[in-house]
């Protein structure tokens, strides 16, 4: 390529993101500096945390600065390097923007990585990368799930959800799975594993609550925690003595401009349970040990993730909206090289 295309956040959506938040610009390749590099980058996540770094409101990571490209975790080569770690056709997983080629400087959020190990170098942005992490320590560290337990989970068709049903089997869980259709409940039960799906469509907040009491007559034991809103009211009204939730996102919420949280939430006093807010970033220097972990049960055909890959970083902004319309059919992942 003769430029580098970046992905812009033009202003802060209010609301829905719409077209006109973002631009695609060309700009000159840029040259390393010294003592650091140009990644050219072949695979970029979307995840619905940039949904709020694109806000101005305090979070555990500061917001995109208007004029900037898009956060996002990418995987790519080293372009250029003036730096004796960094070797030019190297492959690297790091922080950067929606762009084809970031600048990056050692001591930075950039590490090498052994593709040969994987089917796809996609693999380290989905089951071996944050996404399968997030489940992982999630699951093990926060949950800690116990043969015989039942494990509820929201979001469960999307990537990290699918994979903590399948972490909650391992553990021995009987795992119920909340997602929206047919199709994407049809999915938990043959393609991950999961006990009983429930689809949320269409349903008011009693029917959803009964729905789940009749999944889960003893109540919800562990309960992991993606969507909110009325999915998370109805899961309230079921839960067991004592359980466990693991908040890990709020997605019904991103895009809403009033917040209302839950009205419920009586139940948690009532019912002595526990909430625990959870970041992946927290366990940034435990992740060659949950890696390792993953890794092997990927080799021993005991995860599976799919992922959805879209083509093309001109296509940057309905690969994302892909998220919020419940359309993606896996860990979602741009394609930009």
């Amino acid at each position: 390529m003769s430029v580098n295309r970046r992905f812009l956040l033009a202003r802060r959506p209010q609301g829905n993101p719409l077209p006109e938040d973002f631009s695609l610009v060309e700009t000159p390749i840029p040259t390393p500096p010294k003592g650091g590099f140009v990644v050219r980058n072949h695979y970029a996540s979307l995840d619905p945390a940039q949904r709020g770094w694109m806000d101005d409101v305090p979070s555990y990571m500061p917001p995109i600065a208007l004029g900037d490209p898009v956060r996002a975790t990418t995987v790519g080569v080293i372009h250029a390097s003036d730096n004796p770690d960094f070797k030019v056709g190297d492959w690297v997983l790091g922080v950067n923007g929606l762009e084809d080629y970031s600048v990056g400087v050692a001591g930075g959020f950039t590490s090498p990585i052994d593709v040969s190990q994987v089917a796809s170098p996609s693999n380290f942005l989905s089951v071996l990368g944050a996404v399968g992490l997030t489940a992982y320590f999630g699951m093990a560290d926060v949950a800690r799930p116990k043969a015989g337990e039942t494990l509820l989970v929201s979001g469960a068709a999307g990537a990290v959800g699918s994979v903590v049903g399948q972490i909650g089997k391992i553990f021995g869980c009987r795992v119920i799975g909340i997602a929206g259709g047919p199709d994407k409940c049809r999915r938990l039960i043959e393609d991950f594993g999961f006990d009983v799906a429930i689809d949320y469509k269409g349903k008011r907040l009693r029917e959803l609550s009964d729905e789940i009491g009749a999944a889960a007559p003893g109540g919800i034991d562990i309960l992991f925690e993606n969507v909110g809103g009325i999915v998370l009211e109805a899961e309230f009204f079921n839960l067991a003595h004592r359980a466990r939730v693991v908040l890990c996102g709020l997605i019904s919420e991103y895009n809403e401009t009033q917040k209302t949280g839950v009205r419920n939430l009586w139940q948690v006093l009532t019912k002595e349970a526990t909430i625990h807010g959870f970041l992946i970033s927290a366990y940034v220097a435990r992740f060659a040990e949950g890696g390792a972990q993953m890794a092997q049960w990927v080799a021993q055909g005991r995860i599976r993730m799919d992922e959805d890959v879209q083509l093309g970083l001109e296509n940057a902004y309905p690969a994302f909206m892909r998220l919020f319309s419940g359309a993606n059919t896996g860990k979602l992942v741009l394609k930009i090289a």
